[in-house]
């Protein structure tokens, strides 16, 4: 057997050593790898003679890194290698990656493998070690997880630059390494550890040093959930997905695409700065890839969502190492007294080093001042919740910096006044004119623009992101900061010069407003916008610009969906606008209806309610009854009341704004037209399914003239007209029109957007009424999943797909399922909004048709009794709902043998669904096959057969001989009603 080769490398390049190591094992070789860590303060010399302790040969991997660790200068490591190599050249052999070497290096005859193609890399490395390239190749069993040829990247490779002063932390990336490996496929493993240590670092230096071992590397930016969804959802471009320009319909494929393994199985996607672990835990993509997760808190870990790696300080070793590199002119132990004075914090370590590898201050006396831990000689005043060694080392550059380049101080103040995570420097020159004097003429000369922003980046206060377009000249696209230094600026920051650069941002981000909050294509700006807001102070500003770029991007958010989004943004802006306007100012007006529409979409209706009357009682004194903002403040009102399950009431307010809206502007206006369609949806709730048929069915045909198909207002009125066909018991026009209705959403909105899946929702219905059970089955698993995810599981939309989708599996048998779900469904419900609301009294009977399969028959009846008295009580005793609550009431009378009783309530149900819905209704039809098994019991067969005869005729004629709802009643299988809560 052949004797190993070991393998030494610095863990820098480890992909190169990874790499030969696999091409010898093909070959039958094994081998072993060595990581290069030289010992600071040993000599070189022991160290390279300490590799002879490995048997055999010794191939060395040799690049910069591997010469720079120590650090060891170019006399250290000549005559180490003149007193190892000539009485051991035997047993070393080279490979090297490096630009430069020392003389002496030439003993080890490195064949040169950068810029090669694989197989002349192969090749040399080979011939080098006296292995025939050309001997046969052992079959490679996992192919697709071999190591990739390191000159050739991941075919999707999006993560920051690599830092070439990354030290030490070799340790934690093997472990990471290793526990990833070992955890196999849908690992995730949550970097965590306190601001500053360094988790980051560690993160990009692990897409580097491991990135060959993936197809796909992704990094995204997780400190703000709106920003995490738009980078996860630009991978869909990287991997080729079909998709629109819709952010849900992009999050949706690439997760699909990851989970699925198509087109790449091995993927790593990092979550960097997930702080909260609420806001980005339902984009997590599963699969057989990587998630890397940096945290400061425990979270992922307490929760199961991830396994805990905890980041602690460097080493001692480390910090000397790391400061030496840094600082070439400190001594071994002036660096170690260095370290000493931060504790071994990367960050500040880091900082302090580049500030003595610029200044000429002695190293002793720099150390001493951090000791002191006094900014306040340095003109700072700052909390002392920072770091050790922080205050004062950020004190000394930053004053430096004020007086040796003024410039740069006062873009470090500017660029403090806007989200660290991604500083728009590009906007910034586009809109130099909203700069102050000194900045603008700075923005103006690209020159001293970029030299005071290289300036800033050697300080360690920023790092540097460039344009990746095409361009004639190197651009500057944006700048991070690290968080501590951003809130170590604003908060040293005078309180008058904050003022002035926070409306200066403010200012630049008005200037980029698209003003087009509704319009999908400008989402991606309000996206980029979004994380700004807050550091800028964009919500306190008195200027009317700003105060309407906050509302458009509280319009975005509710546009998108984003409701929780949205409601944060409207709580952090009442409390200023409050002291600063007037309640009846339009700007004022205008945030309370969007509070009130954000809280009536997270199904918080009483609250909306609250700050919809409120506004209404505020307006109404001192505005004509035909305002406009007065009617849209009662129409707001109105949707919160339907929520409330106020319909009657919400119809007449409905009704009443549209009369005036008219009056005002037109029966044909867009706002006029958006009342009709509320009033519409009153009066679908109130069970009046033909009034509200016609006037979906108008609204449809003017908004596709005026408005056009593929507009968002025309394509929910598409749904709602193909509702309430269905609810009338038309299931095949329903189908047809959902079908395409449907189809155009997710082009135009994409996936995840609510009313796509309110479509997608009615779609399932429609499949579910024909009979089309596998298609049924996986629309609506795949709605619930996505309005659990966008929506959250207490959601009243959620809970809406949930009641008809516990129903589904109820008639599936899938009935321990079906159970569990009907009572979570009614029981949030009543939660939410009372045991007198009819969505509780719908769902309550669902819970007691749950239990039918069971023969439970007893609590069955007593439960639909209930259901029935509660939906009287809500609705009254004419409406569908409680017509069908009727119907699932005697079907329990007669199973505990009382079929009088259940005779009695059967036949006031055909009449009064008759009434009420007409004689051919699917309901009046199944109330009809009821009363004949209630007749049957009574013994009255002739009476029976006769009512049964007409129903099963109608039922023929109107839906089919072969309709599932037609079978089911040829079988004289007992007919029941589910209750199907509807979209307010």
């Amino acid at each position: 057997m052949a004797k190993p080769i070991s393998i030494s490398y610095a863990g820098f390049n480890r992909p190169w050593a990874a790499w030969i190591a696999h091409q010898l094992e093909l070959l039958g070789q094994p081998t072993s790898m060595l990581r290069w860590s030289p010992e600071a303060g040993r000599p070189l010399t022991d160290e390279l003679a300490g590799l002879l302790a490995a048997p055999d040969r010794i191939l060395l991997v040799l690049d910069d890194w591997f010469f720079g660790l120590g650090p060891r200068g170019e006399d250290e490591w000549n005559e180490a290698l003149r007193t190892i190599i000539p009485q051991h050249g035997h047993r070393f052999a080279a490979a090297s990656v490096a630009t430069d070497m020392p003389v002496a290096a030439a003993a080890l005859a490195p064949v040169d493998l950068r810029d090669l193609g694989t197989v002349e890399a192969r090749r040399r490395v080979l011939t080098r070690l006296g292995i025939d390239p050309d001997a046969p190749v052992r079959p490679d069993r996992e192919p697709e997880r071999a190591p990739r040829f390191p000159n050739d990247p991941p075919v999707v490779f999006n993560t920051p630059r690599r830092n070439y002063r990354f030290t030490g932390r070799d340790d934690i990336l093997e472990q990471l390494h290793g526990t990833l490996s070992a955890a196999g496929q849908g690992a995730r493993i949550a970097l965590s550890g306190i601001s500053g240590v360094g988790k980051s670092q560690i993160a990009v230096e692990y897409t580097h040093r491991f990135g060959n071992d993936y197809d796909v590397v992704w990094f995204v930016n997780a400190s703000y959930r709106m920003t995490a969804r738009e980078q996860l959802a630009d991978l869909s471009v990287r991997l080729n997905l079909p998709v629109g320009s819709n952010i849900g319909d992009r999050l949706r494929r690439v997760r699909d695409a990851l989970r699925s393994g198509r087109p790449y199985r091995r993927w790593l996607v990092v979550f960097d700065s997930a702080d909260e672990m609420e806001l980005i835990d339902d984009i997590i993509p599963e699969g057989d890839g990587h998630v890397l997760i940096t945290t400061r808190t425990r979270d992922w870990a307490v929760s199961g969502g991830a396994e805990e790696i905890e980041v602690p300080h460097f080493t001692r070793a480390e910090s000397t190492a790391f400061a030496r590199r840094r600082a070439p002119r400190l001594t071994e132990t002036e660096a170690d007294g260095l370290a000493e004075a931060v504790q071994d914090l990367p960050l500040v370590l880091s900082q302090t080093a580049a500030w003595l590898d610029s200044s000429t201050m002695a190293p002793a006396d720099y150390i001493e001042l951090l000791r002191e831990k006094e900014p306040g000689k340095f003109g700072i005043s700052i909390g002392s919740d920072y770091p050790m060694g922080f205050l004062t080392s950020w004190s000394i550059t930053l004053n430096g910096m004020r007086e040796k380049t003024p410039a740069a101080a006062a873009m470090l103040n500017l660029f403090a006044c806007f989200s660290p995570d991604s500083i728009p420097v590009s906007r910034i020159v586009e809109r130099s004119d909203q700069l102050p004097s000194h900045l603008a003429e700075l923005a103006g000369d690209p020159i001293s623009w970029h030299s005071a922003l290289r300036r800033l980046s050697e300080s360690t206060a920023v790092t540097i992101d460039y344009l990746t377009e095409p361009s004639p000249e190197t651009e500057v696209e944006k700048v991070q900061m690290h968080r501590l230094y951003h809130r170590f600026l604003r908060s040293d920051l005078p309180e008058d010069e904050r003022e002035a650069m926070s409306a200066t941002a403010c200012r630049i981000l008005a200037a980029a407003d698209p003003r087009r909050p509704t319009d999908t294509r400008e989402w991606a700006r309000y996206a980029e916008l979004l994380p700004h807001l807050e550091p800028a102070g964009a919500m306190e500003s008195a200027d009317p610009a700003v105060q309407e770029l906050v509302l458009h991007c509280i319009n975005y958010l509710l546009q998108r969906g984003e409701y929780r989004a949205a409601l944060k943004m409207c709580e952090l802006t009442l409390a200023p606008w409050t002291i600063r306007l007037e309640p009846t100012h339009r700007s004022m007006i205008t945030l309370v209806h969007s509070h009130a529409e954000a809280l009536r979409n997270l199904g918080r209706y009483r609250e909306s309610e609250a700050v919809g009357r409120r506004l209404v009682d505020v307006l109404s004194p001192v505005r004509d009854v035909e305002d406009p903002d007065l009617l849209s403040a009662r129409n707001g009102l109105g949707g919160a009341l339907l929520g409330l399950g106020e319909y009657q009431t919400a119809r007449e307010i409905f009704d009443d704004v549209r009369q005036k809206y008219a009056g005002l502007l037109g029966a044909d206006h867009p706002r006029t037209m958006s009342l009709r369609s509320n009033l519409a949806s009153a009066l679908a709730l109130l069970g009046r399914y033909e009034d509200a048929l016609e006037i979906y069915r108008v609204l449809l045909v003017e908004r596709e003239r005026r408005l056009r198909t593929r507009h968002h207002q025309t394509m929910a009125s598409g749904t709602r007209y193909a509702w309430m066909l269905r609810l009338l018991g038309h299931y095949e026009e329903a189908h047809s029109r959902q079908q395409r209705n449907a189809a155009l959403h997710r082009q135009i909105m994409g996936e995840h957007n609510p009313q796509t899946l309110r479509a997608e929702h009615n779609l399932a219905l429609c499949l579910r009424r024909l009979g089309k059970l596998a298609e049924a089955d996986r629309a609506m698993e795949s709605v619930v999943e996505r309005f659990t995810q966008v929506q959250g599981p207490r959601h009243p939309e959620t809970l809406m797909v949930e009641a008809d989708y516990a129903t589904f599996l109820r008639e599936h048998r899938d009935l321990h399922r079906a159970r569990e779900l009907a009572e979570s469904v009614n029981r949030r419900y009543e939660a939410m909004l009372g045991e007198q609301h009819p969505y509780t009294a719908g769902t309550l009977g669902n819970v007691g048709l749950a239990l039918w399969p069971t023969g439970d028959w007893q609590e069955a009846s007593e439960i639909a009794e209930l259901a029935l008295t509660r939906m009287t009580a809500a609705v009254g005793p004419a409406h569908p709902w409680t017509l069908g609550c009727a119907l699932n009431a005697a079907a329990a009378r007669n199973r505990l043998d009382a079929p009088d009783h259940a005779e009695e309530l059967s036949r006031q149900t055909v009449d009064t669904v008759k009434e009420v819905l007409g004689a051919r209704h699917p309901m009046a039809l199944s109330a009809m096959m009821a009363l004949a098994d209630d007749l049957r019991s009574l013994r009255r067969s002739q009476e029976a057969k006769k009512v049964e005869r007409e129903a099963m005729q109608n039922l023929s004629d109107t839906l089919g001989v072969d309709h599932p709802h037609t079978l089911a009643s040829r079988r004289r299988e007992r007919p029941y009603w589910d209750f199907e809560p509807q979209p307010t």
